[in-house]
């Protein structure tokens, strides 16, 4: 079997010849090779953002890494992932094909495109001290690439948005053409990102990641001398270069290739892999008598930081031990005098290692399914407790805490076991109603501990999606369609994750459109393609000044947005940015429309609309009086400007 990052798999440390070099005394801190930055004496945290839905608008457009056939539903026979997600705080829910929860609700699973997705996860970094995100980025010159330009976007967005730091992360393998792409895509893509204020620098230069050197399988066949030459290709950009290695990388055997010690010494900071090799406590004191420590020594001869992995352990495999299996290792990783500690992973429900929140008993997972919860060992864990145990263990890398064996964390906050949910709420009711929006009241419920929250259900196709997480008893749903039936209903939560049965369900019709509403701003969007970080997004996020651009040289091209559903279209508005650096150009585009997302009607036939500087730098389409469409889509096949399709405003108005 191909070796991956993740299925590698190791020697048993316990049996390890590997000696020690300059064991330290565990209170004796390491010399770090470069000053506190946004790596050095912080917890990182990996991020895969790689999960994606069908009907979610990204590119992928499939059940990206949720089933193992991506063109079909997940189910209990479709199943790919060993751990499953509290879904309590996810706007959008895609309904699944696996039997309801242990709860008696429908088994729904998030999207990574999602945008609320992602601020959802950066917001759970920022109240559970995860200081940094390292971005996975495989190979993206395959189908799998404008999803993943676009989820740099939305990280960094979220980053922003929420005060963590995020650097690109470059997973190497089964990449052929590596060391040349590779570099392409940092100078042509990814470097754009260097600009953001949320992007990681360590010694004043901006962070990557390069995962997947020297591992000695055929996904990760270079020799020494071409991975010795992107590191330092990477390092004449100015960057500072991380190394993701094997464990085994200062000896040269077992999972580590001989002769590439030049290499790993090349780099500004070292993250030996550990995910299948430690499952449990002993394994991880082996590690560190046996690997850790010389380790540690070898880096501080060299000049290198040393960043080693932490993980939670594979629920299905039962190895958290309620949470002392990863104590441990942040233990011995602060013990050690460890400059960084790397977090396997924030996300990774594939594996089963995930710190994000997880079902936290079988209430919460799929009937049937076999896979287990939180709760598996007996103990009752909240679904953030592997985020709160992340949040004490960098308190304890940063001094905040004593270094301790013993685990701070309690499995529930406040350490009680709370297993009472809340009373439903009652008295739901529509309170208002605009074209596009509906306003919802309730009374209050009650717990035994304290209502935490509510969860806003909306009804549709069988199933049910979360479009709210207020504190309060009343809630506006917007971003609906006019003159639209909509069915909700509200469930409460505790601080134990408990959730109440629902309230009753109320139903409003929203109500007709004005001819002055922007019927796509904040839609959903998708594309044929984007360069660098000019996503489809852009064209509907309200701002003049961002925008969506094709690949260049490449037409035809479309941009698309859903409407959320059909609905009578008058015209079209597009826009340029205002500046006049933007010189007039004409654009040649049609326009087609579709109620189902797959099957395409002409609405406006191909011609050319002019975008002037001087006149607003604006285009009208107008389309026939029975125009009706749930999603549009402009097809771009000439611009006299510039070799792509480029749009800022992608207005959309009933009249």
């Amino acid at each position: 079997m191909a070796v991956s990052r993740r299925t590698f798999l190791g020697t048993v440390l316990a049996g390890s010849a590997v000696s020690a070099i300059g064991v330290f005394s565990g209170t004796q801190a390491a010399r770090a090779a470069s000053p506190a930055g946004d790596v050095v004496g912080k917890i990182t945290v990996g991020y895969q953002g790689w999960f994606a839905c069908a009907g979610d608008g990204a590119p992928i457009n499939g059940w990206w890494h949720w089933s193992q056939n991506w063109s079909q539903t997940p189910s209990t026979g479709n199943n790919v992932i060993k751990a499953w997600p509290d879904m309590r705080e996810y706007a959008h829910a895609y309904p699944t094909a696996y039997p309801n929860l242990g709860n008696g609700q429908p088994a729904t699973l998030f999207s990574s495109y999602d945008q609320q997705t992602v601020d959802t996860h950066f917001l759970w970094m920022q109240q559970n001290g995860c200081d940094t995100a390292a971005l996975q980025r495989f190979n993206p010159n395959s189908s799998e690439g404008p999803t993943r330009d676009a989820m740099a976007v939305k990280v960094r967005s979220s980053a922003e948005a929420y005060g963590r730091k995020f650097y690109i992360m470059y997973d190497a393998t089964g990449w052929t053409n590596m060391q040349s792409e590779m570099k392409a895509d940092w100078t042509g893509k990814m470097s754009a990102h260097t600009a953001s204020s949320a992007y990681a620098r360590q010694n004043g230069k901006p962070v990557v990641c390069i995962w997947g050197f020297g591992f000695n399988d055929a996904n990760h066949p270079w020799d020494a001398a071409t991975c010795l030459d992107v590191v330092n290709w990477f390092k004449s950009q100015g960057c500072y270069v991380i190394g993701g290695v094997p464990r085994e990388w200062r000896t040269g055997t077992g999972g580590s290739r001989s002769g590439y010690l030049g290499v790993y010494h090349a780099f500004n900071m070292l993250s030996p892999w550990m995910v299948g090799a430690i499952g449990n406590a002993a394994d991880s004191d082996s590690v560190y008598q046996n690997i850790n420590v010389p380790d540690q020594a070898d880096c501080n001869a060299n000049g290198v930081d040393y960043q080693p992995c932490v993980l939670p352990g594979d629920v299905s495999g039962r190895q958290r031990a309620h949470g002392d299996f990863m104590w441990r290792q942040f233990y011995n990783m602060v013990r050690v005098g460890a400059q960084g500690i790397y977090i396997s992973m924030f996300d990774e429900y594939g594996e089963g290692n995930q710190i994000a929140k997880t079902a936290e008993n079988q209430a919460m997972t799929p009937a049937n399914s076999g896979l287990l919860a939180l709760d598996e060992d007996g103990t009752v864990c909240s679904s953030d407790y592997y985020l709160r145990i992340t949040n004490d263990g960098g308190r304890m890398l940063k001094g905040q805490i004593a270094l301790t064996a013993t685990r701070p964390t309690a499995p529930v906050a406040g350490g009680g076991g709370d297993t009472q949910p809340p009373t439903a709420p009652g008295g739901l009711q529509v309170s208002g109603h605009t074209a596009t929006s509906v306003a919802l009241s309730w009374t209050a419920s009650t717990d035994n501990v304290g209502v935490t929250g509510y969860s806003v259900h909306q009804v549709a196709g069988g199933g049910n999606t979360v479009v709210g997480s207020p504190t309060g008893t009343s809630f506006t749903v917007s971003g609906l369609a006019p003159s639209t039936g909509y069915s909700f209903f509200v469930t409460a939560r505790d601080a134990a994750g408990n959730t109440s049965a629902a309230s009753g369900t109320v139903s409003a019709t929203t109500d007709a459109q004005s001819g002055s509403t922007d019927l796509a701003l904040h839609r959903p969007t998708s594309e044929s393609s984007h360069t660098q970080v000019y996503a489809s997004g852009n064209a509907v996020d309200g701002d003049p000044n961002s925008y969506w651009e094709s690949n260049n040289n490449a037409f035809p091209q479309w941009l698309q947005v859903d409407l959320g559903a059909a609905q009578h279209i008058g015209r079209i508005v597009l826009t340029l940015p205002p500046p006049s650096a933007w010189n007039a150009r004409t654009q040649t585009l049609s326009v087609s429309g579709s109620t189902d997302g797959s099957s395409f009607a002409t609405l406006v036939g191909s011609a050319g609309y002019t975008f002037d500087p001087a006149t607003g730098n604006t285009a009208t389409v107008t389309l026939p009086s029975n125009a009706s469409a749930r999603y549009l889509r402009l097809t771009f096949t000439a611009n006299t400007g510039w070799p792509a399709g480029q749009c800022s405003g992608f207005q959309v108005y009933s009249s």
